[in-house]
């Protein structure tokens, strides 16, 4: 691997393995190309690459540093993608290409094909849509969402992506608290009483278990000109699982004005053109046909969660890892940990 894969402009990256590997792996690409990087920080590093006849692809990597042996699987997203692509008509990247050979850049990544469009991720993306779009928007979240937990998993070849496709609660307890044991930095009580509650009171699941996506909101989606989903990006987290707990984490994003402790601080939902979250589970409830009576439950599960994942990122900005919440000081990011699973701890309270 040459030495500038890990150089500060370029973090993962080595641009003279790639101006090799590209053209051979992907089909038409011109070298020379250019690499911007579009997103970083606790999730997969992802470069928008521009080729020499003016085509673009998307390569996504592993984090540089700081990687959970669980987490940032790319043969995983690879094999989603690949197999949702072929088998659906659920809006996705086109795959190109996957590489396992640690020698070109010192990690798997994938190569998809780059999708124009918009990507809501603060009101300010939004503020200039008509009526229509914010209707159009909401109604293709929420179907394409019910469209992805309705896929015939045995059909598409997915059905092995889980070791068991139930208990998908009790799963991702033992995940998270196991990920946060590895990684603790400091004495939190209230993870440990909050997962003591969930784990002694996981409700039934809501029906057959589907493909779930992991993190599905605005902001890794497309939206094409009519504000309808051309794209749904970031598969690293799916598995199989209830899929009304994940539409719960969903909802923990759809963010209103007074909501205290918000998933996002700019959230693109707070612009008052989007419905309100209670609208939003309507419309789940219509297009997907599942029974919600464990919702409640669901989203305070979801913000201990975030709060595991939150904390996950102040351990590993202790370490010296960057990138992750938009923010640099540790205090900051271990004060909203905290916050998230103070408020699933009150959410639990509410429930008889």
């Amino acid at each position: 691997m040459n030495d500038a894969a890990g150089s500060g402009a370029d973090p993962g990256l080595d641009r003279p393995a790639l101006h090799e590997w590209l053209p051979a792996h992907v089909a038409g690409l011109q070298p020379p190309f250019r690499f911007t990087l579009v997103a970083a920080g606790g999730s997969n590093l992802t470069y928008r690459v521009d080729d020499a006849g003016g085509r673009a692809v998307v390569l996504r990597r592993p984090p540089v540093t700081a990687v959970l042996a669980t987490a940032h699987d790319m043969g995983r997203e690879w094999r989603i993608l690949d197999a949702l692509h072929r088998h659906t008509d659920l809006p996705v990247p086109t795959p190109r290409a996957h590489c396992d050979d640690l020698d070109v850049v010192g990690a798997p990544f994938t190569v998809m094909d780059f999708v124009d469009g918009r990507i809501v991720r603060t009101p300010a993306d939004s503020a200039g849509f008509a009526a229509a779009e914010y209707a159009t928007a909401t109604d293709s979240l929420v179907a394409v969402q019910a469209a992805l937990h309705a896929v015939d998993v045995d059909a598409v070849g997915l059905g092995d992506l889980a070791r068991t496709r139930t208990d998908y609660v009790a799963r991702q307890l033992h995940r998270w608290m196991t990920q946060l044991d590895r990684s603790r930095t400091r004495d939190l009580p209230v993870v440990d009483e909050v997962h003591a509650t969930l784990a002694a009171s996981i409700p039934p699941e809501s029906g057959p278990p589907g493909l779930v996506h992991g993190d599905y909101r605005f902001d890794n989606c497309v939206l094409g000109p009519d504000g309808a989903i051309t794209a749904v990006l970031d598969w690293e987290l799916a598995t199989l699982g209830d899929p009304v707990a994940d539409f719960a984490w969903s909802c923990c994003y759809w963010t209103g004005p007074d909501d205290p402790a918000p998933f996002l601080e700019a959230a693109p939902t707070l612009d008052p053109g989007f419905p309100t979250r209670a609208a939003v589970v309507e419309r789940y409830a219509r297009a997907s046909g599942r029974d919600l009576a464990a919702l409640p439950w669901l989203e305070a599960f979801s913000y201990w969660k975030m709060g595991c994942l939150v904390e996950g990122v102040y351990a590993r900005r202790l370490r010296g890892a960057t990138g992750g919440m938009g923010v640099t000081d540790p205090g900051t990011i271990a004060d909203r940990a905290e916050r998230f699973l103070r408020h699933a701890a009150e959410l639990l309270s509410r429930i008889s």
